[in-house]
């Protein structure tokens, strides 16, 4: 800053500051700070003025004053020298404020310091006329500002209607001239994840793992980062990847002009599976446990005196170490059971529950049949669906049109609207049949004959993994140790029904219509025989 010569606010005006601002469309037309510099240094030169400090705001809004450092740090300057501070020079007036109000404000701030204001390309002055006219052309200012944004607001609203999204496009896709199209990076990774989602045998934070491990990143802001399971959620809850464009703002939706990466059948199928409304998804089978290949049957096992679950551990000895299951809680003596008991106690009990080849052969031929019944059900079901799916899609289109002309008001739009949303979402899920597309049957009948047959030998093949899945199928309260040897075995009702079927008044359904398929699809999906 120059040195500031102290003058005499009953005289002549001797000090200035000079205030530039520029927004970034203003300066693609060439409306830039040093021309704005230019024509202040020479106003303040025919008035006399010396200029001692400029400041300069580049691509900043006038819409409000909030966000624009350098303007609060002109006002602390003349505040902190109203003493030696005559005036504020400016290109025009709406440098300072495209709001009247907030103009009138920081006008009123620099009356109060005894600062004139001075427009470098506009009359001003303080004599009654004077302020009149630099309040109208304040007020036009906004009146300006107020008509850009009433066309802008109207230009996005155009471009909605015409199915062009405002604003970033997701995950997926790309913008190109204007539209949204196939981002050849991430596309095919997407549309698979959403593809995986609907099967139900997967988290979303475990996508989000997935699609990191396959090198998909966020962009946002500017900034790139690791997907999180909350993006996942957005994605999953975005109709725009089912060619359909909301409208938070408007309330409305468009068909939009994008490729969409699904169908709606598909969007609404992962819509149930994140709700918890499937009735398809496989039953979460087995606790998380601590991974310990060396005690596969930690907390499966339990004690039978007190209900804890075991743990295991290792004993050392003088020349090796020796593990042992034991009660957590000690309950007794003789807890603590040696792992080749446990686990040769296992085997045994699961060779005396394996199914026999004529069972296998019943269970086959009745799942043959209940999935062709299920087949020509669910193709009259779909016809019927697409029939009441093509009305609704007609009433909507008629509301929208409504909405448009003034018939219905906007809160009746809205409402109308999510209760057409709700019908269209349980039609989705009354037609759709997840296990019946995702599964192959001979897959399932190869599944059955190599699995069941010989639990004991399946359980000895097995990853640490999917030995819990297929204990927890089958005992899913547990398996309780009296020592010695299990007993008061519980069977989930599912395989219950597997070991009666040579029984003819054995029910597939059972008085809480379980299926005994669904046992089946969640451990296939779980041992990965797709």
């Amino acid at each position: 800053m120059k040195n500031i010569v102290p003058s005499n606010k009953a005289g002549r005006l001797e000090n200035a500051v000079v205030y530039l601002r520029v927004s970034t469309e203003e300066q693609v037309e060439n409306y830039s700070l040093d021309t704005q510099k230019d024509i202040c240094t020479k106003e303040a030169a025919k008035r006399g003025l010396e200029i001692v400090e400029i400041f300069r705001e580049e691509g900043r809004s006038a819409k409000t004053v909030t966000g624009r450092p350098e303007l609060i740090r002109m006002l602390e300057f003349c505040r902190k020298n109203k003493r030696t501070i005559d005036a504020v020079i400016v290109y025009r007036l709406d440098r300072i404020s495209r709001q009247t109000s907030d103009y009138l404000a920081i006008r009123k701030k620099l009356n109060e310091c005894e600062i004139t204001l001075i427009s470098a390309s506009e009359p001003t002055g303080n004599s009654p006329t004077e302020k009149f006219v630099e309040t109208m052309l304040a007020g036009f200012a906004q009146m300006d500002n107020d008509i850009r944004s009433e066309r802008t607001t109207n230009g996005m609203r155009a471009r909605f209607l015409t199915g062009l999204r405002n604003g970033p496009v997701p995950l997926g896709y790309i913008t190109q001239n204007g539209y949204a199209t196939k981002d050849p990076e991430t596309y095919d990774l997407i549309q698979k994840a959403w593809e995986r989602m609907a099967t139900g045998t997967i988290t979303l934070r475990e996508m989000a793992a997935v699609l990191n491990e396959q090198g998909v990143r966020e962009k946002k802001h500017g900034k790139v980062s690791l997907i999180r399971n909350q993006t996942m959620s957005r994605i999953f809850r975005n109709k725009f990847y089912a060619g359909i464009i909301v409208s938070k703002v408007y309330g409305e939706e468009i068909k939009g002009q994008h490729a969409a990466m699904i169908t709606e059948e598909l969007f609404y199928r992962v819509q149930a599976v994140i709700d918890g409304r499937n009735t398809n998804l496989a039953v979460p089978l087995a606790k998380k446990n601590p991974n310990n290949p060396d005690f596969p049957l930690r907390r499966i096992v339990r004690c039978s005196r007190c209900g804890t679950s075991f743990t295991g551990a290792f004993s050392k000895g003088k020349h090796e170490k020796f593990g042992y299951y034991f009660c957590q809680k000690r309950c007794a003596k003789g807890s603590s059971v040696p792992v080749q008991t446990i686990e040769g106690a296992m085997l045994g009990l699961l060779m005396k529950i394996s199914l026999k080849p004529q069972t296998i052969q019943l269970l086959i031929a009745f799942l043959r049949r209940t999935y062709y019944e299920r087949i020509a059900s669910l193709q009259k079901k779909r016809e019927e669906a697409d029939v009441e799916l093509k009305k609704l899609y007609e009433f909507r289109q008629a509301l929208v049109e409504k909405n448009l002309s003034g018939v219905y008001s906007d809160d009746i739009f809205k409402e109308q609207n999510r209760l057409i949303e709700e019908k269209v979402k349980l039609i989705y899920i009354a037609k759709n049949d997840a296990v019946i597309e995702k599964y192959s049957l001979e897959k399932i009948t190869e599944f059955i004959k190599a699995r069941f047959e010989d639990l004991a030998q399946t359980y000895l093949l097995s990853t640490l993994e999917q030995k819990r899945v297929l204990l927890c199928s089958i005992f899913p309260s547990g398996v309780p140790w009296s020592y010695p040897g299990y007993s008061n075995t519980q069977i989930s009702p599912y395989y219950s029904c597997m070991l009666r079927l040579e029984d003819k008044s054995a029910s597939f359904g059972g008085p809480y219509r379980v299926r005994t398929g669904d046992l089946l699809h969640a451990m296939e999906a779980r041992y990965q025989l797709r």
